[in-house]
């Protein structure tokens, strides 16, 4: 999931595992609004004109070329079957395009309609529910977990704010080898929370609260309960009533099953028992839970990237009171370099958002406040490149041409997803 609940062994933020796939990535059709494909080998490809104040380039159809290629060239380079990618930008124009497949098996080609699994993008939602109780005065963000769910370890130590913001020093149960023997040996079983809970506290603390930055899904786990407790109603219940249907995002839920809404793409990924390509649509994301398990589109993404990064519906009412959203974007320093993360978000180069990764499935959605720019990417693989995800690989090679002075560039690291 940004590493979200992406790997399931390491963790959240880049990709650890490399692997290719069998089949041309670049074999579908082009959909969308865009300038044609690419420029004949060996064209000449022109610099990026220089940065505007804003930081953020016109979506000219020069530009939109360049992005266009850009996006086929990592396809062919990371073996990804299907990718979307939209941009908008008030005043500059926007871009949304489809590229590659959207199945393997029967050549159907990759559309900008499709519902997809976004992976730890869940962790801003289950954030916003919670800070949403923030607001409301049921809850405190220095309120210990220990108050609301038992049997933490360090439970009368690690606050609220320490989970949202990865600083807990709780064992992230995905990394829990017998987490993953029993989820790559029948993948389509479901967990309950405390199930998951239970794979991480087998494992002693890895540093006192606050000490430092560790992604961790646990601290999802976590708060979803406290989520629930305190809203009085299940998780995804509460997400749709206070989160996503005042944003007007119709098509976004917190999956608590296999079902997968049509229509979608097919998703490939090795995290498998044996290393294998394997196809993962169906299976039950309820082990990602409250920070992964969440189904989503481009046009909802669209919508959400502003939303989560300012507190502002598209209304214009508040979802988040500025006091709060400003305690969630105080993001501080990460040990990934460029990179800061606050509550249940990240700040990369300036922009500001989340990527998403469990097996078959990747997204990036992240907005740049300077020129209200919007970027959305979303894809069928989770298989990496050189130890990068490929979403990350997108992210990249879009934000070096749209906004060279704010380039999305999370590097590999050891943590997990």
């Amino acid at each position: 999931m940004t590493r979200a609940c992406g790997r399931l062994r390491r963790g959240a933020v880049i990709a650890v595992a490399v692997g290719t796939l069998v089949v041309p990535v670049c074999g579908g059709a082009a959909f969308g609004a865009g300038a044609p494909g690419a420029a004949p080998a060996g064209a000449r490809q022109p610099a990026p004109s220089p940065s505007p104040s804003d930081g953020f380039r016109a979506l000219t159809p020069e530009v939109k070329r360049q992005v266009d290629e850009a996006v086929e060239k990592v396809m062919r380079d990371a073996n990804v079957p299907g990718v979307t990618v939209g941009m908008w930008t008030p005043g500059k124009g926007s871009h949304v395009r489809s590229f590659g497949i959207a199945d393997k098996e029967t050549g159907r080609p990759m559309t900008p309609d499709l519902y997809t699994r976004i992976g730890s993008e869940t962790k801003t939602f289950t954030v916003t529910a919670l800070l949403k109780l923030v607001d409301e005065g049921r809850i405190g963000l220095d309120d210990t977990i220990g108050e609301y769910v038992d049997g933490v370890p360090n439970g009368n130590r690690i606050t609220l704010r320490e989970l949202a913001g990865m600083r807990s020093g709780l064992y992230n149960y995905t990394e829990d080898p017998d987490f993953f023997e029993a989820l790559t040996s029948d993948p389509e079983r479901p967990f309950t929370p405390r199930e998951l809970l239970d794979y991480a506290f087998r494992h002693p603390v890895l540093f006192q609260p606050g000490e430092k930055f560790f992604y961790c899904n646990t601290n999802l786990i976590l708060l979803g309960l406290v989520v629930e407790q305190v809203g009085g109603r299940p998780l995804q219940d509460y997400i749709r009533e206070n989160v996503t249907e005042p944003a007007g995002m119709d098509s976004t839920l917190l999956a608590t099953d296999a079902a997968f809404p049509e229509p979608h793409a097919q998703g490939y990924t090795n995290q498998t028992a044996d290393g294998k390509v394997a196809d993962s649509t169906d299976w039950n994301p309820s082990w990602g839970w409250a920070a992964g398990a969440m189904i989503s589109t481009l046009e909802d993404l669209r919508i959400w990237a502003p939303t989560v990064a300012t507190g502002v519906l598209p209304d214009g009412r508040s979802l988040i009171s500025p006091a709060t959203q400003k305690q969630r974007l105080d993001t501080p320093p990460t040990t990934i370099p460029g990179a800061g993360y606050g509550l249940g978000i990240f700040d990369v180069q300036g922009w500001i958002g989340h990527n998403g990764s469990l097996p078959g499935y990747e997204s990036l959605t992240i907005y740049l406040p300077s020129a209200r720019a919007t970027l959305v990417v979303v894809l069928n693989t989770d298989i990496g490149r050189n130890d990068t995800e490929p979403s990350t690989l997108f992210g990249d090679a879009i934000t070096k041409i749209v906004s060279p002075q704010h380039v999305f560039d999370l590097p590999a690291q050891p943590s997990g997803r």
